[in-house]
Protein backbone atom coordinates (compact mmCIF):
# COMPACT_ATOMS: atom_id res chain seq x y z
CA UNK A 1 0.00 0.00 0.00
CA UNK A 2 2.92 2.31 0.50
CA UNK A 3 3.98 2.16 -3.16
CA UNK A 4 0.43 3.22 -4.18
CA UNK A 5 0.25 5.79 -1.49
CA UNK A 6 3.51 7.53 -2.68
CA UNK A 7 2.46 6.94 -6.44
CA UNK A 8 -0.37 8.92 -5.76
CA UNK A 9 0.87 11.27 -4.07
CA UNK A 10 3.36 12.30 -6.44
CA UNK A 11 0.73 12.40 -9.40
CA UNK A 12 -1.47 14.75 -7.86
CA UNK A 13 0.85 17.21 -6.81
CA UNK A 14 2.65 17.02 -10.71
CA UNK A 15 -0.45 16.85 -12.18
CA UNK A 16 -1.46 20.11 -10.16
CA UNK A 17 1.26 21.83 -10.66
CA UNK A 18 1.27 21.30 -14.92
CA UNK A 19 -2.29 22.23 -14.47
CA UNK A 20 -1.77 25.30 -13.02
CA UNK A 21 1.45 26.12 -15.82
CA UNK A 22 -1.33 25.09 -18.30
CA UNK A 23 -4.18 27.46 -17.33
CA UNK A 24 -2.05 30.55 -16.42
CA UNK A 25 1.39 30.52 -18.33
CA UNK A 26 1.19 30.68 -21.85
CA UNK A 27 2.90 28.75 -23.97
CA UNK A 28 7.16 29.57 -24.04
CA UNK A 29 6.43 32.56 -21.81
CA UNK A 30 8.87 32.95 -19.60
CA UNK A 31 8.35 34.24 -15.59
CA UNK A 32 11.60 35.25 -14.05
CA UNK A 33 11.93 33.91 -10.24
CA UNK A 34 15.26 34.21 -8.98
CA UNK A 35 18.70 35.11 -10.88
CA UNK A 36 18.94 31.61 -11.37
CA UNK A 37 15.06 30.12 -11.50
CA UNK A 38 12.04 30.62 -13.97
CA UNK A 39 8.53 29.39 -14.36
CA UNK A 40 8.33 28.65 -17.80
CA UNK A 41 5.84 26.77 -20.16
CA UNK A 42 7.21 24.32 -22.27
CA UNK A 43 5.48 20.90 -24.07
CA UNK A 44 7.82 18.21 -24.58
CA UNK A 45 6.74 15.85 -27.47
CA UNK A 46 10.11 14.12 -26.30
CA UNK A 47 11.74 11.79 -23.37
CA UNK A 48 13.41 13.61 -20.44
CA UNK A 49 16.05 15.98 -21.51
CA UNK A 50 14.15 16.74 -24.44
CA UNK A 51 15.64 13.66 -25.50
CA UNK A 52 13.97 12.93 -29.17
CA UNK A 53 11.39 16.16 -29.19
CA UNK A 54 12.62 17.08 -32.46
CA UNK A 55 11.66 13.57 -33.98
CA UNK A 56 8.44 13.77 -36.09
CA UNK A 57 7.57 9.96 -36.34
CA UNK A 58 3.66 9.02 -35.07
CA UNK A 59 4.14 6.52 -33.30
CA UNK A 60 6.46 8.08 -30.83
CA UNK A 61 3.76 8.56 -28.90
CA UNK A 62 3.22 5.17 -28.42
CA UNK A 63 6.40 4.20 -28.23
CA UNK A 64 6.99 6.47 -24.66
CA UNK A 65 3.46 5.39 -23.44
CA UNK A 66 4.29 1.86 -24.07
CA UNK A 67 7.78 1.77 -22.43
CA UNK A 68 6.80 4.24 -19.35
CA UNK A 69 4.38 1.00 -18.40
CA UNK A 70 6.81 -1.81 -19.26
CA UNK A 71 9.15 0.28 -16.31
CA UNK A 72 5.86 0.99 -14.29
CA UNK A 73 5.13 -2.76 -14.36
CA UNK A 74 9.22 -3.79 -13.66
CA UNK A 75 8.98 -1.11 -10.73
CA UNK A 76 5.82 -2.94 -9.48
CA UNK A 77 7.84 -5.87 -9.38
CA UNK A 78 11.02 -4.55 -8.13
CA UNK A 79 9.57 -2.94 -5.60
CA UNK A 80 7.29 -5.91 -3.88
CA UNK A 81 10.74 -7.70 -4.20
CA UNK A 82 12.68 -5.25 -2.31
CA UNK A 83 10.23 -5.63 0.79
CA UNK A 84 13.51 -6.99 2.59
CA UNK A 85 16.44 -4.84 1.59
CA UNK A 86 14.80 -1.56 3.37
CA UNK A 87 12.56 1.16 3.27
CA UNK A 88 15.65 3.43 1.09
CA UNK A 89 15.03 1.24 -1.64
CA UNK A 90 11.70 1.16 -1.82
CA UNK A 91 11.28 5.17 -1.39
CA UNK A 92 12.92 5.10 -4.39
CA UNK A 93 11.28 2.85 -6.36
CA UNK A 94 8.02 4.78 -5.43
CA UNK A 95 9.77 8.17 -6.39
CA UNK A 96 10.77 6.65 -10.11
CA UNK A 97 6.98 5.27 -10.43
CA UNK A 98 5.15 8.34 -9.21
CA UNK A 99 7.02 9.98 -11.59
CA UNK A 100 7.08 8.09 -14.22
CA UNK A 101 2.83 8.29 -13.86
CA UNK A 102 2.88 11.34 -14.10
CA UNK A 103 4.45 12.25 -17.14
CA UNK A 104 2.79 9.04 -18.38
CA UNK A 105 -0.76 10.71 -17.39
CA UNK A 106 0.69 13.75 -19.74
CA UNK A 107 1.04 11.83 -22.89
CA UNK A 108 -2.16 10.07 -22.87
CA UNK A 109 -4.33 12.83 -22.37
CA UNK A 110 -2.57 15.63 -24.15
CA UNK A 111 0.33 13.92 -26.23
CA UNK A 112 2.99 15.64 -24.63
CA UNK A 113 4.70 16.30 -20.93
CA UNK A 114 4.14 19.91 -19.67
CA UNK A 115 7.63 21.04 -18.54
CA UNK A 116 7.66 24.41 -16.48
CA UNK A 117 11.44 24.33 -13.93
CA UNK A 118 13.70 26.27 -15.77
CA UNK A 119 16.81 26.30 -13.90
CA UNK A 120 19.67 28.19 -15.18
CA UNK A 121 23.65 29.60 -14.62
CA UNK A 122 24.34 32.64 -16.52
CA UNK A 123 23.39 31.95 -19.91
CA UNK A 124 23.28 28.21 -19.86
CA UNK A 125 19.49 26.91 -19.64
CA UNK A 126 19.00 22.96 -17.58
CA UNK A 127 16.30 21.57 -19.75
CA UNK A 128 13.16 22.55 -18.79
CA UNK A 129 11.65 19.59 -16.67
CA UNK A 130 8.75 19.17 -14.32
CA UNK A 131 7.74 17.64 -10.56
CA UNK A 132 7.32 14.01 -12.01
CA UNK A 133 11.20 14.54 -13.70
CA UNK A 134 12.00 15.52 -10.27
CA UNK A 135 10.77 12.42 -8.65
CA UNK A 136 12.21 10.52 -11.45
CA UNK A 137 15.90 11.61 -10.78
CA UNK A 138 15.92 11.35 -7.04
CA UNK A 139 14.36 8.31 -7.32
CA UNK A 140 16.99 6.75 -9.27
CA UNK A 141 20.08 8.94 -7.90
CA UNK A 142 18.98 7.16 -4.37
CA UNK A 143 18.30 3.64 -5.47
CA UNK A 144 21.59 3.74 -7.51
CA UNK A 145 23.37 5.14 -3.93
CA UNK A 146 21.34 2.51 -2.05
CA UNK A 147 22.76 -0.32 -4.20
CA UNK A 148 26.21 0.75 -3.67
CA UNK A 149 25.78 0.96 -0.14
CA UNK A 150 23.80 -2.52 -0.21
CA UNK A 151 26.79 -3.86 -2.62
CA UNK A 152 29.46 -2.73 -0.03
CA UNK A 153 27.52 -3.96 2.61
CA UNK A 154 27.09 -7.41 1.46
CA UNK A 155 30.59 -8.15 0.12
CA UNK A 156 32.51 -6.95 3.65
CA UNK A 157 29.32 -9.74 5.45
CA UNK A 158 30.79 -12.39 2.88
Amino acid sequence: MPLVTGALIIVVLDQLTKSMVREHVELYRIIPVTGFFNITHIQNPGAAFGFMSGVSVKWIGAFFIALTLLASAVLIYLYHEAEKEGLALRLALTLILGGALGNLIDRVTIGTVTDFLDFYIGGFHWWAFNIADSCITIGAIAAIAVSFFTAGRSAAES
